[in-house]
This record gives structure tokens, C-alpha cells and sequence, in this order.
């Protein structure tokens, strides 16, 4: 390779070190700068070398005496090399390199009759610091090289991740601005507050003049996990596509009016609120949450729209992806009741094993996150995310749904749980421990079906097996409920049987009406 007398300029590409079969390279005449890359040492086929008439400087390179095997002829003259000259290999030769026109050069060959480097001991000596001002020196550079490191480290993950959210906005997603979200949310002023989250509040909002109403998730960027978590819901539900899953409609990466880092999602409005306020009514809230109740049918049917979103992620997906807190709060029932899982701000992505044993996450490292009640326990010692993971809090979930108790009730306590309370009904009387709103709705199904018409014999027996069928609906459905959430992950029921299993009760019950 010959570019010799070219005019070229800047430092000498490191990739050069890469043409492993180089023989000859020739960059004289140039005006090449700063020092030879070390990835010269990997040229073990270099015979010539000429790097004459530029301006290279620093020490001449002691690999080049490794060089020895091949290369024949060096030529580093009229440059700005300054130190000793090697002495061996190539070095060892006067006729087998250059080394004119560097006046700083010093030591070498006695053939070269350079002057003698300088005693650096002696020279040290003469000029030694005293030690407490090394000391205080010392100490001042490392402060600053760590502050400095930590610094860039922190600027760099901050651009890399604001590179990757507007990567993933602009092919994912229209834009919209702080500005618009802003007007669309009068402020973002709590009349328009819908909710809140691990890492943010939502607010109902009609962003354009003739849209339709959504609800805008505005996260909270003084918690530093915020931003992971927008990056995590992002990379989530980008490529998901569910009936029963929440999707975005748009997104805003950006900053408000006092510069401030800005980061909001924008999902379809859930008319009929979350899950939570079905099963636990305060009276702060809508009256019509007060006034009407889930039937068995309905919460039935939301148990199998939730379990259907998770067997998607867990199943069906490319890339395995585990919810990491699965509760009342995060389920969101549409005009038509139809429940969607929303809330990924905590989803991780899991790679999938060889055997059939399940999955596993492709993170080092993971801390217990989600919500006191429904985090499986082995989440509390280090195990990493999985989908057994979220098979505890589904469990959970779903004996919540149907016994209308909270996991965290104060009526739980000396080692006994939900999952205990629901499975030692079990082997009793379960309707017992069923929400009375699920048996006041079937009672009222129950007159509505009957023919006044019917002598009383017919309506004792059709009500008997009518709440026959019923108790062994629920029972089904407890029993999934208690499987999923065993306290081993091994034991778990797992979310294509519980599926089965509730689609099955489903049957069951509608066979009676």
C-alpha cells in the first residue's frame, strides 16, 4: 500500500493494523500527526515501513522490535519522535532503519552517535516533590478523574437512553408536545387526575379538538428509575398486539416550559376505570362503583381476558415478556367491560431455555420490585423475574376477584395469607369466603330465570341445581386461584392450565342459566 506524497491530514487510521497480509506501506510525504497506533503490532507480515516527512511524534514504539522476523527496512526520518532509540531488532541494524530529522531523539546504536538519554534517577532526584504535596497532589487528581468519570458515565447513559427513546418514538409512535399535553390537561391540574403510579400520575385528557378522550400517563422524573421505566413500558408494548392488553397511542419525550426532562405515554381512555375501584369502592369515588357490583359472570369473564394477556406475553410473544406487577390496579375495563393489562413500567424480557423447564431473565441482576401482597416470595431472596413470577400474583389476583379480601388485610396474620385462607376453605365450605356481592348477583339471576308459572317442586329443584352448579363453578375457580399461587414457583399451576381451567368453569356456570 502506497499513498505516499498525498497531502494527507489527522491521525493514521488504527484500522490500518488490521491488513493482516500487509507487506509494504508506504505514508511518506504526508502530514500525518500525533503518535503510531499500536495496532501496528499486529502487521507480523510487514516488511517496509516508511513514515518519513510527517509530523508523528511521541516515543518511537518498542513494538516494532518485535517486528524483527520480518520487517526489513524502517523509515520513521523528519518527524517529531523525541525519547531513547531501541536498541534491539530492527534497531539493532543502522542500515535497516532511519531516524534523520528527529532531533529529540537520544540513545541507540553507538553506530547512530546520538547524545546519552538523561539519568531519569538522577533527573527525579534533583527535582523530587516532597512527599506530603504527592500526597495532596495524589489525592486532588484522583478526585478529579473520579468525578470526572462519573460524569461522563452519567451524561453517557443519559444520552444513550434519550437516543434510544427517540429512536423508538419516531418509527414507533406520532409525536406529541409538551405543549399540547399541557393545554389537553389544563395544567395537568388534579381535577383531570384519573390515578397514580409507581412512577407517575394519569390523566384523562382530549389532546385535539374532535379526538377521542385518553389517558395520559405523565411520569415523574425526580425518581430515577422513571426514565428506565418509560424506556421498559416503550419496549414492551411497542410489538405487542392484544385485545387485552393496553396500547399506546402515542408519546412525548421532551422537556417543559423550566427545561426540565419531560416523559409521558398516551393510551385509549378506559371509561369503566380499574379493576381496583370495582372490588374496593371508596365513597370519594363515582357513585356508579358504589351502586353496582361485579356479577360472578363478569369477574369470570375478566379472570380469562387477564389470563389470555398473559399467556400472550408468556407464550406467544417473539421474546418472552413477564408483567412484574400484576394487580386490581393495573387491570383497565373498557366501555364494554373487556379488562386490558396495562402498567408495564416494570416488564422485563426473558430469553427462552433449550429444555421445556420454563424461561429465564437475560438481566445479572434483580431487585424485589411490584407490590407488597402480590410479589411472588421468591422475588424477596434474588431470583430473577419469571413467569411463575407473575403465575403468583395472577393467583393472587384472582382470589382477590372472588373473595373481595385484600391480600394485605389485617384479618391476615400469625402466618396466615390469602392463599392459605382460600385453600383450607377449600376442604370446608367455600362459599363461605365468597365477596356476598357475587351471591347477591346470583340470587337476583336466579328470580330473573324462574317461571312464575312453575309449581314450587320444579323451583326447588331448578334452584338446587342452579346453586349446585354455581358452588362448583366458584370451587373450580378458587382451586385455580390457590394452585397459581402456591408459595413454591415449581408448584404453580401454569397459565395455559389455568386458562383451560377457567374457560372450563365458564361452561360449567352458563350450562345452569
Amino acid at each position: 500500500m502506497d499513498i505516499s506524497d498525498n497531502n494527507l491530514t489527522g491521525e493514521i487510521p488504527n484500522a490500518v493494523g488490521n491488513c493482516l497480509s500487509l507487506e509494504l506501506l508506504s505514508l511518506m510525504g504526508n502530514s500525518f500527526q500525533g503518535f503510531v497506533p499500536s495496532s501496528f503490532s499486529s502487521l507480523k507480515g510487514l516488511q517496509i515501513l516508511d513514515l518519513s516527512l510527517n509530523n508523528l511524534s511521541g516515543q518511537i514504539p518498542l513494538f516494532f522490535q518485535n517486528l524483527s522476523s520480518s520487517l526489513q527496512y524502517l523509515n520513521l526520518s523528519f518527524n517529531n519522535f523525541e525519547g531513547a532509540v531501541p536498541t534491539e531488532g530492527v534497531f539493532g541494524n543502522v542500515s535497516a532503519f532511519s531516524i534523520l530529522g528527529n532531533k529529540k531523539l537520544c540513545g541507540g546504536i553507538s553506530e547512530l552517535q546520538l547524545p546519552k538519554c538523561p539519568d531519569k534517577q538522577k533527573y527525579f532526584k534533583k527535582h523530587q516533590m516532597p512527599l506530603y504535596l504527592k500526597a495532596v497532589l495524589g489525592l486532588i487528581l484522583a478526585t478529579i478523574v473520579l468525578v470526572t468519570c462519573v460524569s461522563v458515565l452519567l451524561l453517557m447513559r443519559r444520552l444513550k437512553n434519550e437516543t434510544r427513546s427517540q429512536e423508538i418514538l419516531h418509527d414507533h409512535y406520532d409525536r406529541v408536545s409538551f405543549l399540547d399535553l399541557h393545554r389537553a390537561t389544563d395544567g395537568f391540574s388534579p381535577g383531570n387526575s384519573i390515578g397514580t403510579g409507581h412512577f407517575g400520575s394519569v390523566f384523562k385528557a382530549i389532546i385535539r379538538e374532535g379526538t377521542e378522550t385518553v389517558a395520559v400517563k405523565v411520569l415523574n422524573m425526580i425518581d430515577h428509575k422513571a426514565s428506565k421505566s418509560f424506556m421498559a413500558e416503550c419496549e414492551a408494548l411497542r410489538n405487542v398486539r392484544h385485545r387485552n392488553l393496553m396500547k399506546i397511542l402515542t408519546a412525548c419525550s421532551t422537556v417543559d416550559f423550566q427545561g426540565n426532562d419531560f416523559k409521558a405515554l398516551i393510551f385509549k381512555f378506559m371509561p369503566n376505570g380499574s379493576l381496583e375501584k370495582w372490588l374496593h369502592p371508596v365513597r370519594t369515588d363515582d357513585e356508579r362503583y358504589l351502586m353496582e357490583n361485579l356479577s360472578l359472570s363478569r369477574r369470570l369473564n375478566i379472570a380469562i381476558d387477564v389470563a389470555s394477556a398473559l399467556d400472550y406475553l408468556h407464550n406467544q410473544c417473539e421474546t418472552p415478556i413477564v408483567h412484574c406487577d400484576l394487580k386490581p390496579s393495573n387491570i383497565l375495563l373498557d366501555e364494554d367491560m373487556v379488562a386490558h393489562v396495562g402498567d408495564f413500567g416494570l416488564a422485563k424480557f426473558l430469553q427462552r431455555k433449550n429444555s421445556n423447564s420454563g424461561t429465564t431473565d437475560t438481566t445479572s441482576s434483580f431487585s424485589p420490585r411490584g407490590t407488597i401482597g402480590y410479589i411472588p416470595p421468591e422475588y424477596g431472596v434474588g431470583v430473577k423475574p419469571s413467569t411463575q413470577g407473575d403465575m403468583y400474583s395472577y393467583g393472587v389476583l384472582l382470589l382477590e376477584m372472588f373473595t373481595g379480601r385484600r391480600p394485605t388485610d389485617e384479618e391476615f396474620e400469625d402466618g396466615l395469607d390469602l392463599h392459605q385462607f382460600c385453600k383450607i376453605a377449600l376442604h370446608k365450605e367455600v362459599m363461605k369466603i365468597i365477596d356476598p356481592h357475587v351471591l347477591e348477583h346470583e340470587e337476583e339471576a336466579n328470580d330473573d330465570h324462574r317461571d312464575i308459572h312453575v309449581n314450587n317442586s320444579e323451583i326447588q329443584r331448578s334452584t338446587h341445581h342452579e346453586s349446585g352448579k354455581t358452588e362448583e363453578c366458584i370451587t373450580s375457580i378458587i382451586k385455580v386461584g390457590v394452585d397459581c399461587s402456591m408459595p413454591s414457583a415449581s408448584e404453580r399451576m401454569g397459565i395455559k392450565d389455568a386458562l383451560k381451567e377457567l374457560v372450563a368453569a365458564k361452561k360449567l356456570y352458563e350450562s345452569a342459566r
